[in-house]
C-alpha cells in the first residue's frame, strides 16, 4: 500500500535543463556532468545541506502529464525567504505545497533511479498532478522520488 503524506514547499536553486523523456537519456547525464564539473553546489548561496535535489517542473502540459519539454533541475534546498542572489547560471524553482508519494531507490543506487520513475508511470494507483516531483539524493547515502499527487 501506497502512503500519501502532505509536504510542505521546497525551494531549491540549481541549473536547469530544459528537456523531454524522449530526449532524456542524452541530455541528463551531461547536466549532472555539468553540476559536478562546476562545482554548482557549493555555488550556491545559503543552502541548507549539502544533499542535492534534483527538480523536474514547468511541464509543458502541467496538471495533465510528463509528455513533453520540462525543466530539469540539479540544486540544493535554500530557505523559503530565498537568497540575496543568484549567481549568473543559478535559477530557483518552487516545489508546491502538496500530497506526495516517496518512493525509495534500491539500494540508493544512482544507476537504478531510472528504473525506479519507469516503475513509478506504470503505477495506475498514481493520480500524478505533474506539477512538480523530485530527486532527493540524501547526506546518508538514500535517495528517494517524491511524487505529487492528487487528493
Amino acid at each position: 500500500m501506497t502512503t500519501i503524506h502532505q509536504h510542505q514547499a521546497l525551494h531549491v536553486v540549481g541549473i536547469e535543463l530544459r528537456t523531454s523523456n524522449a530526449e532524456a537519456h542524452r541530455t541528463i547525464p551531461p547536466h549532472w556532468q555539468r553540476f559536478v564539473a562546476e562545482a554548482v553546489l557549493q555555488s550556491i548561496p545559503d543552502r541548507l545541506s549539502d544533499e542535492v535535489y534534483v527538480v523536474y517542473t514547468h511541464y509543458e502540459h502541467a496538471g495533465v502529464d510528463n509528455a513533453g519539454i520540462y525543466s530539469c533541475v540539479i540544486g540544493a534546498a535554500v530557505p523559503p525567504a530565498g537568497v540575496a542572489a543568484l549567481a549568473p547560471g543559478l535559477v530557483r524553482v518552487v516545489v508546491p505545497a502538496s500530497r506526495r508519494v516517496v518512493l525509495p531507490v534500491p539500494g540508493g543506487r544512482p544507476d537504478r533511479v531510472y528504473e525506479t520513475w519507469q516503475a513509478s508511470w506504470a503505477r495506475q494507483d498514481l493520480a500524478r498532478t505533474c506539477i512538480a516531483d523530485h530527486e532527493h539524493y540524501r547526506a546518508d547515502g538514500g535517495i528517494d522520488l517524491s511524487i505529487g499527487v492528487a487528493a
